[in-house]
């Protein structure tokens, strides 16, 4: 009987989600109230990129969509509140050129368009951006207002007031205001402008402001059937100036000094502090790299059925090749073993070729080095055991596997002549992939690598480990991960973890091809030599570089 008590009780205090507005609102509530992303994230206590996958169509849920529902109901009321300020000091500036008791707002301005017939193209309900500008001129409380005001989702003058905002009629009015002024207010209109379209970041341990300008280009004319209009002569662009390396660096020192200083200097304490923290600041710090970047990084698009888990704890069908190999044989005579750590593994990693958009499904033995994926392929015999470990890893299983693209490149460069060849080409069978870049995370790398090699140069341990914590966890939680809800990209993951083990598996080769012998090749950072590593690769700490790890003996082999 008890179970059935906490059942009920369990669907007593079931509740229905709480409603939030249609998603082109959401934005254009914010922004008619001249809030950034960083003020509305950091007073729902999100990061900027889980407000903007928000306002782009995700709902959020629990406690935060609450929260959320609550914020964007107080912004719907202050509006409406301005709105009704506004009215009556308007009506007393306005001449009074109409007999007395006739309304200020029954008819139009002089200087007011007239409204655009409503269509079925541009209804409210479409779903687009503009959809409230096309509202029909006769639902709601549309009225003329007596004074331009800017429009709530452009910013433009607008001579209308629809459902409580100031709005175009027509779709094709709603153009991008001009620049703002230093004092935050529209160049034209009587109320703030909001602010520019696209992410507005938080970043680490405090808020920079990033420097802006206003470009101005040529604007082609709008041409709507039944209707002509001349174009503006000139549209403004905003642009966000780049930010230097050595500022965002700035952003991981400044949250190490906040760190010792609320711990009162206590260095482990503070380590620990901001490792913690480590996933929600990498976020951060990734939102201020991608400032101006063309691609949101920060979504969940749709993922084919091999990229998700069989189960709670289970695995997913792509095989990342990690190695975990060890020389059959030691070599003939005796020598010292030298155990390599390959330095920031990961780090280097993230300048792989990752898919932009949802992966595309495709079947047939081709590949395009355009795009980047995971592919089903046949892979190659390999006879090379005994002195180097397969590029597919420990893989026991015979048959097709889906294997990632650092993975599939790897076997193709093998089957080419400067290799040999090693192997014969892999066979694919299908690819889910997508059009591909090397740089979606490259500025973020070389903040991090910056940042972590002046770390080593100031002996400053605190820093290495934290930013040592920011790029492992970034990459091992952007799969499908409760530590980190903001990018869920398993197909990313499976491909910077597997272009780390390909580097590894290339020094093995460099080693091997210059004439030492390779005993161990292990994860992403390990490798064992025996004879003059020196000649090969550079002793030290820094991303490129290798450090000694071990030293031990091989016993003697006779012939």
């Amino acid at each position: 009987m008890t179970d059935f008590h906490a059942i009920d009780a369990l669907l007593a205090d079931a509740r229905e989600p709480v409603a939030l507005p249609p998603v082109e609102q959401r934005r254009a509530l914010r922004q008619a109230l001249n809030l950034s992303r960083v003020q509305v994230a950091q007073a729902l206590g999100v990061s900027p990129s889980t407000l903007g996958g928000w306002e782009a169509g995700r709902e959020p849920s629990g406690d935060l969509r609450e929260k959320y529902a609550y914020f964007l109901q107080a912004a719907e009321a202050k509006l409406r509140t301005q709105a009704e300020e506004v009215r009556p000091r308007a009506a007393e500036d306005e001449p009074r050129t109409q007999p007395p008791g006739e309304h200020p707002t029954a008819r139009p301005a002089p200087s007011a368009p007239a409204p655009a017939p409503a269509s079925p193209s541009v209804s409210a309900g479409s779903g687009s951006a503009a959809a409230p500008c096309a509202a029909d001129s006769t639902a709601g409380d549309d009225t003329v207002l007596p004074a331009p005001r800017p429009c709530v989702l452009c910013g433009a003058p607008a001579t209308h007031h629809i459902e409580g905002y100031p709005q175009h009629l027509d779709p094709a009015e709603c153009v991008p205001a001009g620049p703002r002024s230093p004092a935050g207010q529209g160049t034209t209109g009587a109320g703030p402008a909001p602010t520019a379209a696209g992410p507005e970041p938080i970043p680490v341990g405090q808020q920079p402001v990033a420097p802006q300008s206003a470009a101005t280009v040529p604007a082609p004319a709008v041409s709507q059937p039944g209707r002509s209009r001349p174009a503006p002569a000139q549209r403004p662009v905003r642009r966000r100036a780049s930010q230097t390396h050595g500022h965002l660096s700035d952003l991981i020192h400044q949250a190490v000094h906040d760190a010792l200083a609320a711990h009162g200097g206590d260095t482990a304490a503070a380590t620990a502090g901001l490792q913690r923290r480590a996933i929600p600041d990498a976020m951060a710090l990734l939102d201020v790299c991608r400032i101006g970047a063309r691609y949101d990084i920060v979504g969940h698009p749709p993922l084919p059925g091999i990229l998700r888990k069989k189960s709670a704890h289970g695995a997913d069908e792509v095989w990342e090749a990690r190695p975990n190999w060890t020389r059959p044989e030691a070599p003939l005579g005796t020598g010292e073993v030298t155990a390599l750590d390959i330095n920031g593994a990961y780090l280097s990693a993230l300048k792989t070729h990752l898919p932009l958009g949802a992966l595309e499904h495709s079947t047939g033995d081709a590949h395009s080095r355009r795009r980047a994926g995971i592919h089903l392929i046949t892979p190659p015999d390999w006879d090379h055991h005994s002195y180097l470990p397969n590029p597919l890893g420990n893989r026991d299983e015979p048959g097709p596997v889906w294997v990632t693209e650092p993975v599939l490149r790897l076997l193709q460069r093998l089957a080419t002549a400067p290799y040999g060849p090693m192997c014969d080409p892999p066979v694919i069978h299908e690819s889910w992939t997508s059009g591909a870049t090397e740089q979606l995370f490259e500025k973020f790398r070389q903040v991090l690598r910056d940042a972590r090699d002046k770390a080593i140069t100031d002996d400053d341990e605190v820093t290495l480990e934290y930013v040592k914590s920011m790029y492992s966890k970034f990459v091992s939680t952007m799969g499908e991960s409760n530590f980190n809800r903001e990018i869920c990209r398993p197909d990313w993951m499976h491909i910077i973890r597997s272009q780390a083990f390909v580097n590894l598996w290339l020094k093995a080769h460099k080693a091997h091809t210059a004439g030492l012998h390779v005993i161990r090749v292990m994860g992403t950072d390990e490798l064992h030599l025996v004879g003059d590593w020196r000649h090969v690769f550079t002793e030290g700490r820094g991303v490129t570089e290798v450090k000694v790890k071990d030293t031990y003996t091989l016993p003697a082999r006779e012939r």
